[in-house]
């Protein structure tokens, strides 16, 4: 019973984050989660291009052009966000690898939610590759952090 009331005492609370993408860039540019926590990202695009978030390791490079991540945060942790909004794409869309959401047009909005796990944890990046990767060329990146 004693391990119960810990494990309870530590759980840590939902938590919902606004991300705002624009020109070029995320605001805020550095988030920071923690495992068990049931997290909600509400993402807006406040830029007049379109925009996406995608979350990984190592940008991969294609044509000379960064195109996506080596490694991308929810197939490393075998999780499966829920999204209300915005555009998904899951595996691939045209020249870059990987799930993202995709805000096309000045004004959308999309809420992304999933529960951290323990694979999660590390330093993550988030980048938008849109435009050939000229976006996260420009700038457009940011850091996600997981602790335990």
């Amino acid at each position: 019973m004693m391990a119960l009331t810990a494990y309870s005492a530590q759980k840590a609370e939902p938590v919902s984050i606004s991300i705002d993408m624009s020109e070029y860039a995320y605001h805020p540019e550095t988030i920071q989660i923690q495992v068990g926590q049931e997290v909600t990202f509400e993402m807006s695009n406040n830029g007049v291009l379109t925009h996406e978030l995608m979350i990984g390791s190592q940008a991969k490079m294609v044509d000379n052009r960064p195109s996506g991540y080596q490694q991308d945060f929810f197939e490393a942790a075998g999780v499966e966000p829920r999204v209300t909004g915005g555009e998904v794409e899951e595996g691939g869309h045209g020249h870059h690898e990987g799930f993202m959401v995709m805000l096309p047009e000045s004004g959308d909005e999309s809420s992304m939610t999933f529960v951290v796990t323990e694979k999660m944890v590390g330093e993550w990046e988030m980048g938008c590759f849109e435009q050939e990767g000229v976006h996260y060329t420009a700038g457009m990146k940011g850091k996600l952090v997981v602790v335990p």
